[in-house]
């Protein structure tokens, strides 16, 4: 919320706080029936007392236009100015019925905690500003002569942007990508979404890990897609149990993370690698690479990707500068085979018309700069410096109560509480002692864990947040 109350006005700030709210109801951003924000909540965004907003809302009482319903908070008044003798859209069995489905409630909570709470955040995916690149964007944005046209570029992208990107798959993911075989996308996810949406129809099975963040998708759900759940262990998933699925199922995509899985940080062994990609040409099956983090391998200067070792063109490799370089950048690609590429691109086109040139003017000059290695360089250290400190503090706070993996890469470490937990109520605890993270259900079936990230969280609050975590624990156990 941008608008604040003028404090030099002679209209009271309740009076202001008030017009404001009945101006927005009035156009329509909350329609009858939606609830308003909290008392505690506006009068921290607005910085006034909450005597104040307490005031403002039953001013709107007074007048009709909101009422307080036991349990829901404030609402605008179904029956506002008279609209109950009018027909009006039921925007709520709209959402309710739309195909596309909402995220669970429990990211929902997740993220609209971490945005509106002073919290100490272990669970947001992307890197904390000091770890971006936007130094360097605007010393691009300062220095270098933008040339590219501003009207709607190829549909696969800028070409300047697939050749670099060609360039740096082979210097830093030993891939030999071509620039007419790759296609700029929003981010990883979108090129997900196009996959999904292009490639496969509803009742189509496919297979995913367990634990992964494609659990967290509604994409799959929402596509109609059964998905058939990997076990994944310290050493990535078992490739036979993707024919067992096959020989059940017909399996018709299997959707992997490799490097640095997210969410339990394993990296698929060199043999399992191998027998995934025999299974894949034998039977026909095309592998989705999801590679966000190979490049963040701490003690390592490359880790193989599936994509490089792929002789049979099975594998469609997805990866993005997200996690590496500034998840706002929005700047993802595909590399596979140039006809679905070409049916992607022409998916993509329907949707938005081709990709922003800025950001992927901006990105082209990142690569192919020499900061981009010292950025790299950086980024890792950073990160490793983070995911010793995490452990430490797992095991100064937690030793005897917790067991987890040491990742080699990547920002997430994942954490299995050995004591019997309700996860809800766990991590409604930790957000009241303020830390936020995600519980390991989000991301698939096993039971008691959790993901901490370290890719966002500043050094100096690792330890305390977890020793509010530990706090949580504790608490929890003594509430059960």
């Amino acid at each position: 919320m941008n608008w604040k109350p003028n404090r030099e006005s002679q209209i009271p700030i309740y009076k202001q706080i008030a017009q404001y709210l009945e101006q927005r109801i009035s156009n329509g951003e909350y329609p009858a029936g939606t609830t308003l924000p909290s008392e505690r909540l506006l009068s921290k965004e607005l910085v006034v007392n909450r005597s104040t907003v307490v005031a403002a809302y039953e001013e709107l009482r007074a007048s009709g236009i909101v009422e307080s319903l036991k349990g829901k908070g404030t609402i605008v008044s179904r029956n506002i100015w008279g609209t109950s003798r009018k027909r009006i859209p039921n925007w709520e069995k709209l959402i309710e019925t739309g195909s596309f489905l909402p995220n669970t409630t429990m990211m929902r909570t997740i993220r609209k905690e971490a945005f509106e709470l002073d919290l100490i955040d272990l669970a947001s995916g992307e890197l904390s500003p000091d770890l971006s690149a936007s130094q360097y964007f605007r010393k691009i944005m300062s220095n270098e002569s933008f040339d590219y046209h501003v009207g709607y570029d190829h549909p696969q992208g800028n070409l300047k942007l697939r050749e670099t990107i060609a360039l740096h798959l082979k210097e830093f993911r030993d891939i030999h990508a071509s620039p007419s075989s790759i296609l700029i996308t929003s981010g990883a996810q979108q090129a997900l979404y196009l996959i999904v949406q292009c490639l496969l129809q509803p009742g189509d099975a496919v297979a995913i890990e367990d634990p992964s963040y494609c659990y967290s998708l509604r994409l799959f759900k929402s596509a109609g897609l059964r998905p058939f759940l990997l076990p994944v262990d310290d050493h990535g998933i078992n490739p036979d149990d993707i024919v067992q699925f096959h020989k059940q199922h017909r399996i018709k995509m299997v959707f992997l993370n490799p490097n640095f899985q997210n969410p339990n940080g394993s990296v698929l062994d060199l043999e399992r690698r191998k027998r995934v990609l025999e299974i894949s040409s034998y039977y026909g099956i095309p592998i989705v690479e999801d590679d966000p983090y190979s490049v963040t391998a701490f003690d390592k200067p490359q880790v193989s990707t599936l994509k490089s070792m792929d002789q049979n063109g099975t594998v469609l490799y997805v990866s993005s500068l997200s996690k590496i370089v500034a998840s706002g950048l929005r700047i993802g690609w595909i590399f596979g085979p140039k006809a679905v590429i070409e049916r992607l691109a022409d998916a993509k086109q329907q949707i938005d018309f081709g990709h922003s040139i800025i950001p992927e003017w901006i990105a082209n000059q990142f690569l192919s700069s020499e900061d981009f290695s010292a950025h790299l360089h950086k980024l890792r250290d950073s990160l490793a410096f983070n995911r010793d400190k995490i452990v430490f503090s797992l095991y100064d706070q937690l030793d005897d109560q917790v067991e987890f993996l040491i990742p080699e890469g990547g920002i997430h470490i994942w954490c299995k509480v050995k004591a019997d937990i309700n996860e809800q109520q766990l991590l409604k605890e930790a957000i009241k002692r303020g830390v936020v993270y995600v519980p390991g259900s989000v991301f698939g079936t096993q039971k008691r864990y959790v993901r901490f990230t370290f890719g966002r969280i500043k050094e100096e609050h690792i330890y305390e947040a977890i020793s509010r975590f530990s706090d949580s624990l504790h608490s929890f156990k003594k509430i059960k």
